[in-house]
């Protein structure tokens, strides 16, 4: 039987991409206003933006391990091997729910066959590393070549983002409430990148403007071989910004293809309207 890939709501991963490669997704729960939400299933990205700039501060939690025992259950009673690509440990305990699920059938079934690897990405980051994987499930590759490729984009993914307040960063102490306010007031929007997993200051700019070309100029500095690289630009409910990084990107690069897709809520939940993420590779795809 074929490999089945499964990936949670953490990746962004545009639904024409789950549909094509068949891929399966399992959703974070957000909670807001005192009720719990599945993210991409009954609740949107646009609804917790505008519950956002409305006040409101919603929560997100982790996939839970009954949830991961009845999807991979699902498969390898079917005797197919499971391939789950977590969002990073550092930003959620789904990994390790996945983790507890997997021991469970592995307990029940010692033949299942049940891979989980921690991408250390989060967003598009996450949702290419599946992109890559999945187009090697399609390729008819074997199960250890398709581990081995998930693995090489683990390894080689980059992600530069920032945010448009840092209020909504601040609530998630990845900044403290001093910086947040001054930032604010002095018009400062950070850039940030993931670092083995975890969200860390790249720099400070001041300027909404300035923020865009810079970014696209960190794609130089860190990445290489765009003509053969698939390039992905998520963003917090503000598409025009995201199409003038994708425009700059394509007219100094010539990327083989760039995918634009909305932030989720689980991950939107916490970096706020406005983001704008940008994910590429730092070396060529994996032939």
């Amino acid at each position: 039987m074929s490999m089945k890939l499964i990936v949670d709501s953490g990746s962004d991963l545009p639904q024409n991409i789950l549909e094509e490669y068949d891929i399966d997704l399992v959703s974070l729960t957000v909670h807001l206003d005192g009720q719990d939400y599945y993210d991409r299933d009954t609740i949107s990205s646009q609804d917790v933006y505008n519950a956002m700039r409305s006040g409101s501060a919603p929560k997100t939690a982790q996939v839970t391990p009954d949830a991961f025992y009845e999807r991979f259950k699902t498969y390898t009673d079917e005797g197919r091997p499971v391939i789950y690509l977590a969002f990073s440990s550092e930003l959620s305990g789904t990994f390790q729910s996945a983790m507890i699920a997997k021991q469970q059938i592995d307990d029940q079934n010692p033949d299942a066959e049940i891979y989980v690897i921690d991408t250390r990405a989060a967003s598009m980051g996450h949702g290419l590393i599946a992109y890559y994987t999945a187009k090697a499930i399609a390729d008819g590759q074997s199960v250890q070549d398709v581990l081995d490729t998930a693995h090489y984009y683990v390894n080689h993914i980059v992600h530069i983002f920032t945010v448009d307040d840092l209020e909504y960063l601040q609530r998630g102490g990845r900044v403290s409430k001093a910086q947040a306010f001054v930032g604010g007031m002095l018009k400062i929007k950070p850039l940030l990148h993931v670092e083995d997993g975890k969200l860390v200051p790249l720099e400070k700019i001041r300027g909404a403007k300035k923020v865009i070309g810079r970014m696209a100029d960190v794609v130089q500095e860190r990445g290489q071989h765009f003509h053969d690289q698939t390039i992905a630009i998520t963003h917090g409910d503000d598409e025009k910004r995201a199409q003038e990084l994708a425009n700059q990107i394509r007219d100094k690069y010539q990327p083989k293809e760039i995918i634009i897709y909305p932030i989720g809520s689980a991950i939107g939940a916490h970096a706020g309207p406005g983001t704008i993420a940008l994910f590429f590779l730092d070396d060529a795809p994996k032939s």
